[in-house]
């Protein structure tokens, strides 16, 4: 992980730090880049900033980004990714936590009622492309068992061992690679990633058939909720956790959120769950073949793998599984990406794909097939039209080559489960300008902020990407980084408030 840095060439971070703290707009800088919360790589731009009336549309004031300390606004990157940008990858980890949270208690303008649905923590897995090393531990005697062994010691094909005694050590490299890498399917794996994202859309669209088909047999409209996160397992396939919630419907109010009759429980969606993903297959379109890859008219089969691992949240008292546990187990895997696999890169493109296809490497090998099976059947290089049918079939295995030809979003909900990101960052905004009045005059709350008529519309302009010199950046780190601490330590001091 790099510290984006733009100008002043080599002098050191310390010096640099020296001689922005000694200028006599150094609080002035402080608080302007506060807003930005440590991000590493902020966005700058230049241009103008109006304060408009609401309710006559006149130009109350005007504002130019000169004025300001670096003559730039400084906003976040906003990624989610941790190795990229570990401040904004917790805001992104954060808004996760409380939006599968709601969807399970209520709140955030999610109705509390929701804890009395019906849910299910499932994990949706993909099939098997071949047998790969893996590292499994005794849950009665904690002791790692072998890798795969088997009661026949036979070869593979290619004339490999078929089996594995070794007990391989956490974070082996080992783990995730192929026993032969000949007999594994990389075509296969990487359409599937590609094709993931449909596979889950077809998926919901069974569970809430079963879903309405359980409700007539009840009297009922029944639907289900869903928040979700995709995460790469350490073979480069990518599988999904999700909180899938069970709610009935107003038939004269579709936005409403109901609690299903008391006679249908977690069972009934558990069962639901599990016969969508045994049912749910389709076959992807024909490839037609390129000077890159061999044509495979019949496509490739989409399914799920038969690990479905699914898990009823019991609401009672004393339950193994707390919606908070559930809540922080699914949001520490929205900020994670392909490092799992031990790959991280940006995107790949002709002149890069050299220094990634590598077919002596595990990822490398299934980099180059994304390559291959995504190249234009019509020999062209480049990438076709945005609206032609090859860009949303095979042509995005080499659009999304460095996720591993897996392009789909890695958290979604469905729209009634519970707060959206921009709901969440509207409530944080209220927040914070809330305490922001409140230290100004020491009695304006947020009751005030209802009354506010103006808005705050930008022209603005791109400048660049990351901070000026290394001190403004390690400046900026630290003083979010004590932000961070002194907010921990008041919700340490809130939780022991009320245990006692």
């Amino acid at each position: 992980m790099r510290t984006e840095v733009v100008g002043e060439g080599d002098r050191s971070a310390r010096t640099t730090a020296t001689d922005r703290a000694a200028r006599d707009d150094y609080h002035q800088w402080q608080h302007h880049v506060s807003t930005v919360n440590g991000c590493i790589r902020p966005i700058r731009l230049t241009g103008q900033l109006h304060t408009i009336d609401t309710t006559t549309g006149e130009v109350l004031a005007s504002r130019s980004t000169g004025t300001m300390p670096d003559g730039v606004l400084y906003i976040p990157c906003g990624n989610r990714r941790a190795e990229v940008c570990p401040a904004c990858a917790e805001l992104y980890r954060a808004d996760t936590f409380h939006m599968i949270k709601a969807g399970l208690v209520g709140g955030k303008g999610t109705p509390d009622t929701v804890a009395h649905h019906p849910a299910v923590f499932a994990t949706f897995t993909a099939p098997s492309f071949g047998a790969v090393h893996s590292r499994a531990v005794d849950k009665k005697t904690g002791r790692v068992k072998p890798c795969r062994m088997r009661r026949s010691m036979t070869l593979c094909p290619h004339g490999r061992p078929t089996w594995c005694s070794q007990r391989h050590t956490e974070g082996s490299h080992a783990i995730g690679k192929p026993l032969c890498s000949e007999c594994y399917d990389y075509a296969g794996h990487a359409v599937w990633n590609a094709f993931a994202p449909e596979l889950w859309r077809r998926t919901t669209q069974t569970m809430r058939r079963l879903a309405s088909r359980l409700g007539k047999q009840h009297g009922v409209k029944l639907d289900i909720s869903f928040g979700k996160v995709a995460e790469y397992q350490e073979r480069g396939l990518v599988h999904f956790h999700a909180i899938i919630r069970l709610d009935q419907r107003d038939p004269g109010n579709p936005d409403a959120i109901l609690p299903p009759p008391a006679t249908l429980t977690a069972a009934h969606l558990d069962q639901l769950i599990a016969q969508a993903a045994a049912t749910t297959a389709f076959r992807t379109p024909p490839h037609p073949g390129s000077r890159f890859y061999p044509a495979n008219p019949e496509g490739w089969t989409i399914t799920w793998g038969t690990q479905l691992v699914n898990r009823p949240l019991a609401r009672v008292d004393g339950a193994d599984i707390t919606e908070s546990m559930v809540a922080g187990y699914v949001a520490k895997y929205a900020t994670k990406s392909t490092e799992t696999t031990g790959f991280i890169a940006r995107r790949i493109t002709p002149d890069t794909i050299a220094r990634y296809a590598d077919y002596q490497t595990h990822i490398g090998t299934l980099i180059a097939h994304c390559w291959d099976i995504g190249a234009n059947p019509h020999n062209r290089d480049t990438h076709p039209d945005e609206h032609d049918d090859w860009t949303n079939t095979y042509g995005k295995l080499r659009r999304w080559a460095h996720m591993l030809g897996f392009g789909g979003h890695f958290t979604t909900r469905s729209r009634r489960y519970g707060p959206t990101r921009k709901a969440l960052k509207n409530i944080r905004r209220v927040h914070q300008r809330s305490q922001q009045l409140l230290r100004q005059s020491g009695h304006r709350t947020t009751e005030h902020l209802d009354e506010d008529t103006t808005l705050v519309i930008g022209e603005l302009a791109y400048a660049g990407t990351g901070w000026l010199t290394l001190g403004d950046a390690e400046l900026a780190a630290s003083a979010a980084a004590k932000a961070r601490e002194y907010r921990n330590t008041r919700k340490q001091e809130f939780a022991l408030q009320q245990t006692a």
